[in-house]
């Protein structure tokens, strides 16, 4: 005898602070709008009072719940058991400088040997994903000079500040937060005040701090032309889905994953306002949106799960598990499933 699964009443989401369909697909209200007509309320994680709600951005230890951005907590979480399953990936070529004061000598990645590098130490968070960013930017612009973590000084930075929201309840989901001051003070104070030579600046807002404090930009890794070498946290960005809730009620997953598609489709056909819409997701000024996250952004929000994504992913969790930020490797096989991509491709909702 089947078992009937009674709908949710609640469908949670949380996205990064990240170019992606998700965000513009509930910028523009289409998921909340979709399944109005079933009583089932849209709810962000950042709305709600209760802080292990919120941590679930990072644990996804909450079901019915979606979440698209980094890899980096979706590979923690599922190492550590939570049961996810992989819907979605996509590759946005954001920017990846390593940064140094203008009147530094180091002027090519040649000279980084022995030099100071800064590490954001997050203290509080279940995953400290930005240490992770950082290690791997480092590691790839090193090995081009046949160099590796060993012949620089790493300097650990402590920040006792969370990621995770401290607003407690009735959050605007698409309010702008300030980034510039979570992601990167920390290290271009430490530079500034010669405590470090070399900080790791990442999208948009790493752009942004360039031109703001005329900082001297040794390498783009984004320009590279091995795309091993840009693996980071978000490098793929992944979908995932509570897995409870893939199985019980599929077909709520295939409109969820509708919408991110019917999103990505708008977004080459309304390009300015699809821009616009991104800036505010990342909390950055739209200037800075195609030098940060590169001027074919609107045509790299489509998920998909294709074989060079998966192995990225792959190589991705390989280095976490090297550095410790993860104990285990996850089956890849296991967590991804194809299913909703599939037959959300199909629908005409």
């Amino acid at each position: 005898m089947s078992v009937i699964h009674k709908k949710p009443q609640t469908l949670w989401y949380t996205r990064c602070p990240v170019p992606t369909a998700s965000g513009i697909a509930l910028n523009k209200g289409w998921i909340e709008n979709e399944f109005k007509p079933d009583g089932i309320e849209v709810i962000s994680l950042r709305q709600s009072d209760d802080v292990k709600v919120r941590e679930a951005h990072y644990t996804h230890n909450l079901d019915n719940a979606f979440r698209q951005g980094g890899n980096v907590p979706a590979i923690y979480a599922k190492s550590e058991g939570a049961d996810t399953a992989l819907i979605g990936l996509h590759w946005v070529s954001q920017y990846q400088g390593l940064l140094t004061r203008s009147n530094s000598n180091i002027k090519e990645i040649s000279s980084l040997k022995k030099k100071r590098f800064a590490l954001p130490v997050r203290r509080n968070d279940p995953i400290d994903f930005w240490r992770s960013m950082s290690l791997a930017a480092y590691t790839a612009a090193l090995s081009l000079q046949g160099l590796n973590l060993e012949d620089i000084e790493l300097v650990e930075l402590p920040i006792s500040a969370s990621y995770i929201d401290v607003n407690k309840g009735n959050v605007d989901p698409h309010a702008i937060v300030p980034r510039l001051e979570r992601q990167h003070s920390t290290e271009v104070l430490a530079l500034l005040n010669d405590k470090v030579d070399v900080i790791y600046g990442h999208s948009a807002w790493g752009c942004h701090i360039r031109e703001m404090f005329s900082l001297y930009e040794i390498i783009n890794i984004r320009d590279c032309s091995d795309d091993r070498l840009k693996i980071i946290n978000r490098h793929p960005k992944v979908l995932t889905v509570s897995r409870q809730l893939l199985e019980s009620h599929p077909d709520l997953v295939d409109r969820y994953v509708f919408q991110v598609i019917k999103a990505a489709k708008w977004a080459q056909k309304n390009q300015d306002e699809a821009r616009r819409i991104l800036a505010q997701e990342i909390g950055v000024a739209e200037y800075w949106i195609d030098e940060g996250c590169g001027n074919n952004i609107i045509n790299e929000l489509n998920i998909s799960l294709e074989t060079e994504l998966v192995d990225a992913l792959n190589a991705r969790q390989i280095f976490l598990k090297k550095h410790g930020f993860i104990n285990n490797l996850i089956d890849l096989d296991s967590w991804v499933d194809n299913g909703p991509l599939k037959r959300a491709q199909q629908l005409n909702i």
